[in-house]
């Protein structure tokens, strides 16, 4: 990486939590094509006074993690399709102080569920409803699954997002979010987008208390899926992939989504697409934390 200079180009996250993630993997591919670039991750004290930041400063690009990828449209000044379809951002591009915000969380799910070759005729149990949730549940109507059944806390969003996307909705009850109490019931396929398993903390004040060592859904569900797909990416083995593992399911990662939609985030800041070769560099370099 070059010495920090006046004419270097910044680039920055905003997460209640952040983590190291996207600061390796971007940083490593600014060293590896020799770009006179530098990342940073920032956990803002005020979202609106940090985005006023991107702008003045001319910060040429943003992500957006838990929670602002929703409070952070008002903020922007164009919506791109891809943000717009679900209203949920996680992606700022700076062009001479216009704004743009993209979504390359559905990519990531798009592209992940093709690679896996998860059939659509499978069942979905989808536990969450926020900004991430909104990507998924997208990606998956679009990919063409139909019985799919969104579990929410929140009862406005978890009904909100279900009927958007013309799924059913399940309350969660007390005792899902550690996944020792009442039933959530089975399917094929389940996916946590909620904090829980989430290193760092979060989860114990957003998810009802679970904890970064609880598990998101109970182990009877987890016993009768084929595959188990946790979008948390710190760490990379969350305890519901690391038991997903154990039962001998197919598993989907946090961390192959983080690398995939951090890859999208990359090619817009820079307009360059690194080779596969430098891709699996950074994303090893990433993963070695």
């Amino acid at each position: 990486m070059p010495i920090l200079n006046k004419d270097m180009t910044l680039c920055i996250s905003l997460s209640a939590r952040p983590s190291n993630n996207g600061t390796r993997f971007h940083n490593h591919l600014y060293e590896q094509l020799g770009l006179n670039w530098i990342y940073k991750a920032f956990a803002p004290t005020d979202l609106g006074q940090a985005i006023a930041g991107v702008r003045g400063l001319g910060i040429r690009g943003c992500a957006i993690s838990m929670p602002y990828k929703e409070e952070v449209i008002e903020l922007v000044d164009v919506m791109d399709p891809s943000a717009k379809a679900i209203d949920s951002v996680n992606t700022i591009v700076n062009d001479a102080g216009r704004l743009t915000a993209y979504n390359t969380d559905y990519t990531a799910i798009e592209q992940l569920l093709k690679r896996n070759e998860i059939p659509t005729h499978y069942s979905v149990l989808l536990k969450g409803s926020g900004g991430m949730a909104k990507a998924t549940a997208a990606a998956l109507r679009d990919a063409g699954f139909r019985d799919v059944t969104i579990v929410a806390r929140n009862e406005a969003s978890g009904r909100s997002l279900a009927e958007l996307y013309g799924f059913s909705w399940q309350a969660q009850r007390d005792g899902d979010g550690d996944g020792t109490a009442a039933e959530l019931g089975e399917a094929d396929m389940i996916i946590n987008v909620t904090p829980v398993g989430m290193a760092g903390g979060m989860a114990s004040s957003t998810a009802g208390g679970a904890g970064a060592n609880g598990l998101s859904f109970p182990q009877t569900a987890i016993d009768a899926a084929k595959v188990v797909f946790d979008v948390v990416a710190l760490p990379a083995e969350t305890p519901l992939i690391a038991a997903g593992r154990a039962a001998g399911k197919t598993v989907i990662t946090g961390a192959e989504v983080a690398t995939i939609q951090a890859l999208e985030q990359f090619v817009l800041y820079t307009g360059i697409r690194p080779t596969d070769a430098q891709v699996r560099a950074a994303e090893e370099f990433m993963r070695a934390q």
